[in-house]
C-alpha cells in the first residue's frame, strides 16, 4: 500500500476547500463580524459643539501663505477640550469591510481558518483509520497538518510578543515578559522534580525510552555507545521551552484575565451568564488536577466504592477522560469567544467614562485615539484569546496520535498497534522483485522510516506531551489568576 494512501486524498480535498472556499467563508471573520458591536469616535465637528468652539478660518495677509494655512488647518483639526466633556459614543455592528484593514487580521483571518481544516482533516482521519485499522504501518499524515498549525500559532505568538519589544515606551512590557519568561522557567525546573506518585507525567518511562531506543538503533548501525542522554540535560531541555511558552502566554493570559473580569461586570444581573464565565475561567485548573494521581487516577482507577464491584473506569478510560476534557474546555472557551472579544469592544466607552471623571483639558485628537485604537487591537486580542486555546487542541492530538490512545475507549475495547512495553508491533516485510526499482525505493524509503520512529517510542511521546500539554493548561491559568487577582483588587483601588 501507498505510505499515504487515502489520507493524501482528504488533505487534498481540504486543501481545494481551504484555497477555494477562504475567500468566500472566513469563520475567522465570521466570529469577529457575526454579533460584535464597536464604537465609533466622536469626529472633530461633534467635539466642537460639544465644546461650543467655533470654526473660524483666519483671513487676510495669511491668506496667500501656503504653510500658514496648512498649519491653520492643522490647529482646526486638533484643539483641546474639557475632560468632562459629556461625550456619547455611537455603536455600529462590525462589518467584514471594517475588520480587513486592522492589525493583524491577514494572520488571524489564516490562523483560523487553517486550524478549521487541520480539525477536519483529522476528524476525518481518525475515522478512516478506526474503520481500516493502521496495520502496515501507513504514517498518519494529520499530525503533519497539526505541526503546521503549532508552528503557525508560534510565529503568530512571537509576532504579537514582539510588539512590547518595540519603541521606547514599551520598557516595562519587555520587563514583564522576561521576568515572566524567567519564572516560569524556575517553576518548571521545580515541577519536574515532583516525585512521579503525585504528578504523573511518565517523564522518567519516557527517559528510560529514550536511552533504550536510541542504543538500539546505534546497534543496528553498527555503533557501540554505551553513554546515555543525562537526565539533568533532559529535563533542562523541557524547562527552557516551559521559559519560552511563559513569555508568550504572558499577556494572552492578562488579556484574558481583563476580559474576564469587564464580562463579569457586564453580566452582573444575569446569575446565568456569571456561572458560565466562572466556569470558562475554572475549567483549565480542573484540567491540571487530572495529572495530580492522588486526587485524580487513585480516585478513578484505584477506589472502588461501596456497592460497586470495579472501579469508575478502566487506565485506559481516564487516560481518554484526559483528552476529551481538554477538548471539551477548548471548545467552550472558543464558544464564548465572541462574548469575550465583545467585553474588550466596550472599553472604548469605559475609557470615556474615565475621561469624564479627570480634571483638565485634552487634545480632541487623544479623545479620538483613545476611542479608535480599541477597534484598531481587536485582531490582536483576538490572536491573544485564540492561540493559547489553539496550542491546547494541536498538543491534545498529538498525545492521542502519537501516544496510542484511543477515542473509542468507551464504546469497545481499544485498537492500538503497540505492544504493552510501548514498542511498535513488528510488520513483516514482503519480498521485493530486482526489478521493481520503483517498489524498492519505497519499501527501503519505508524500512528507513520505520527503523526512525522506533527511536521515538509512545512511552517517550506519552511523558513528553503528558507534561507539554499539562503545562499550556497550567500557564494559561496561572497567568489569568495573576492578571484577575490584579484587575479585582489593585487596578480598581
Amino acid at each position: 500500500m501507498a505510505l499515504f494512501g487515502a489520507q493524501l486524498v482528504i488533505t487534498m480535498i481540504v486543501a481545494s476547500f481551504l484555497q477555494k472556499l477562504s475567500p468566500h467563508f472566513s469563520l475567522g471573520r465570521w466570529l469577529l463580524c457575526c454579533r460584535l458591536v464597536r464604537y465609533l469616535h466622536p469626529t472633530t465637528e461633534e467635539l466642537r459643539q460639544l465644546a461650543g468652539i467655533t470654526n473660524h478660518v483666519g483671513k487676510g495677509k495669511n491668506k496667500g501663505n501656503r504653510r500658514s494655512n496648512g498649519q491653520q488647518k492643522k490647529d482646526d483639526q486638533s484643539f483641546k477640550v474639557p475632560r468632562s466633556l459629556d461625550i456619547q459614543l455611537e455603536s455600529t455592528k462590525v462589518q467584514p469591510l471594517d475588520v480587513v484593514n486592522l492589525h493583524f487580521y491577514p494572520e488571524y483571518q489564516w490562523l483560523v481558518d487553517f486550524s478549521v481544516c487541520c480539525v477536519a482533516v483529522y476528524a476525518m482521519t481518525e475515522v478512516y483509520l478506526y474503520f481500516m485499522p493502521n496495520g502496515d504501518g501507513e504514517f498518519n499524515l494529520s499530525l503533519m497538518w497539526c505541526l503546521i498549525a503549532i508552528a503557525l500559532l508560534l510565529k503568530v505568538l512571537f509576532s504579537v510578543t514582539a510588539l512590547y519589544f518595540m519603541g521606547n515606551e514599551s520598557s516595562g512590557e519587555r520587563s514583564m515578559c522576561v521576568t515572566c519568561g524567567l519564572f516560569f522557567f524556575v517553576l518548571a525546573m521545580v515541577v519536574l522534580i515532583v516525585d512521579e506518585d503525585i504528578l504523573e507525567f511518565g517523564l522518567d518511562k519516557a527517559y528510560l525510552s529514550l536511552n533504550e531506543s536510541v542504543a538500539g538503533f546505534l546497534e543496528t548501525q553498527g555503533v557501540n555507545s554505551k553513554k546515555s542522554a543525562s537526565l539533568i540535560g533532559f529535563k533542562l531541555i523541557l524547562a527552557i521551552w516551559c521559559g519560552f511558552v511563559g513569555a508568550f502566554f504572558t499577556f494572552p493570559g492578562l488579556r484574558f484575565a481583563k476580559m474576564h473580569y469587564d464580562s463579569l461586570k457586564y453580566a452582573r444581573e444575569s446569575a446565568v451568564w456569571k456561572l458560565i464565565f466562572n466556569v470558562s475561567f475554572i475549567s483549565p485548573f480542573l484540567l491540571l488536577l487530572l495529572w495530580v494521581k492522588p486526587i485524580a487516577r487513585d480516585y478513578f482507577t484505584v477506589r472502588t466504592f461501596p456497592g460497586m464491584k470495579s472501579t469508575l473506569m478502566t487506565p485506559d478510560a481516564f487516560e481518554t477522560l484526559r483528552l476529551v476534557a481538554i477538548v471539551v474546555v477548548a471548545l467552550f472557551r472558543f464558544i464564548l469567544m465572541p462574548s469575550y472579544l465583545q467585553s474588550y469592544l466596550n472599553m472604548a466607552n469605559e475609557r470615556i467614562a474615565e475621561l469624564k471623571k479627570e480634571a483638565g483639558q485634552i487634545l480632541s485628537t487623544e479623545i479620538q485615539k483613545k476611542v479608535a485604537r480599541v477597534f484598531y487591537y481587536l485582531c490582536v486580542v483576538a490572536l491573544q484569546y485564540v492561540a493559547p486555546l489553539l496550542m491546547c487542541f494541536f498538543f491534545t492530538f498529538l498525545l492521542k496520535t502519537l501516544g496510542g490512545y484511543s477515542w473509542s475507549v468507551y464504546l469497545s475495547e481499544a485498537k492500538t498497534n503497540f505492544t504493552e512495553d510501548g514498542s511498535q508491533s513488528s510488520t513483516t516485510t514482503l519480498p521485493v522483485k530486482e526489478d521493481d526499482s520503483i517498489l524498492a525505493a519505497s519499501r527501503h524509503f519505508s524500512l528507513a522510516f520505520a527503523n526512525i520512529r522506533k527511536v521515538f517510542t509512545p512511552i517517550l511521546y506519552r511523558g513528553v506531551l503528558n507534561f507539554m500539554t499539562w503545562w499550556l493548561c497550567s500557564v494559561w491559568f496561572v497567568t489569568s489568576t495573576i492578571g484577575m487577582v490584579y484587575h479585582s483588587y489593585f487596578a480598581s483601588h
